[in-house]
Parts: structure tokens; C-alpha cells; sequence
């Protein structure tokens, strides 16, 4: 079972790599391609935040449940987010 601790540093770790490849990708881009990346930016900070508020939810009845569930949840949106990066 991941700890609350855990699932965030791997949430920031995940989505942090990703914001990573978006800023050298803006960093190539024309000025269409800035304007792009800061609205994908935005919508993968808008996502951790509702990630962090899920993961701190105290009333939850199967604590580890919820967790996997949380863990799976990040897993498919950075997947999601990877091939959106690559489409940019």
C-alpha cells in the first residue's frame, strides 16, 4: 500500500517530468507553440491540485483502497498527459 506521502511524491515527481519536457518543448517552439504549452501547463497544475485534494480526503472507508485507486487514477492521466505532450 502507498502512504499519503508516497503517492505525493510520486505525483509531483510524475507530473513534474512532464511539465519539464513542455518547458524545453516551449523553449524550441514558435510563438503558437508558447501559448499551447502554457494552457497544457495549467491543465496538468489544475489536475495535481484536484490529485492533492483526493489524496487528503479523511473520510474515506477503505483508506487503501482509495489510495490504489488515487495511484491508478495518476498513472492514466500522466499517460494521458505524456501523449498530449508529444502531439504539441
Amino acid at each position: 500500500m502507498s502512504s499519503k506521502k508516497q503517492l505525493k511524491k510520486d505525483l509531483n515527481n510524475r507530473f513534474g517530468e512532464i511539465i519539464d519536457g513542455a518547458l524545453i518543448n516551449q523553449a524550441t517552439g514558435s510563438e503558437e507553440a508558447i501559448s499551447k504549452t502554457e494552457e497544457f501547463i495549467d491543465n496538468i497544475i489544475l489536475e495535481f491540485d484536484n490529485f492533492i485534494g483526493e489524496i487528503n480526503k479523511k473520510d474515506v472507508e477503505d483508506r487503501a483502497k482509495h489510495l490504489k485507486s488515487i495511484k491508478d487514477a495518476i498513472n492514466k492521466k500522466a499517460e494521458e498527459f505524456i501523449g498530449q505532450l508529444n502531439s504539441l
